[in-house]
């Protein structure tokens, strides 16, 4: 696990406007305002005439939304949103990446933690396994990955 502090606006840009994070799954959010509004992005199968595959909807599916309740004159007092590599894509990963002896079936998420406090914005990486893993190899090869998806998306963080 790393924690990134990040440029407000610049990354806002990123998270709020431009599609970088559409491919990540939002696993849940959290945004103070005026009032308090909680998105919880577990997808309500029962809900649509065919299944969706994906447990959780992707940040694409969201971002206007999320938009609309950030945007305005004031600055949201507080705000929280946990991101993950969707479960789809973990398989891939873990090929991607050389990964040998972890199974994709055994990791829960692949987390991109966002917290903003009133004035400090950070980022926290994260790696969820189904059960107690000793290896702490595929964290360091996440929070590398992480680091150069802000790097080439030009994403400020120090």
């Amino acid at each position: 696990m790393i924690i990134l502090n990040l440029k407000t606006k610049n990354f806002m840009q990123h998270l709020l406007l431009k599609p970088t994070f559409d491919a990540f799954s939002l696993i849940e959010g959290e945004v103070t305002t005026y009032n308090t509004f909680k998105i919880d992005g577990y997808i309500h199968k029962n809900f649509f005439e065919d299944a969706p595959p994906a447990e959780y909807s992707l940040w694409a599916d969201l971002r206007d939304f999320c938009f609309q309740i950030i945007r305005g004159k004031r600055t949201p007092l507080a705000f929280k949103f946990v991101l993950s590599l969707p479960k789809e894509r973990f398989e891939d990963f873990l090929s991607g990446q050389g990964v040998t002896g972890i199974v994709s079936s055994d990791i829960q998420g692949m987390y991109i933690n966002i917290r903003y406090s009133g004035s400090l914005l950070q980022c926290a990486t994260g790696i969820s396994f189904k059960s107690f893993v000793m290896d702490k190899t595929l964290d360091g090869i996440w929070d590398s990955y992480v680091k150069k998806f802000f790097l080439n998306h030009e994403i400020d963080f120090e």
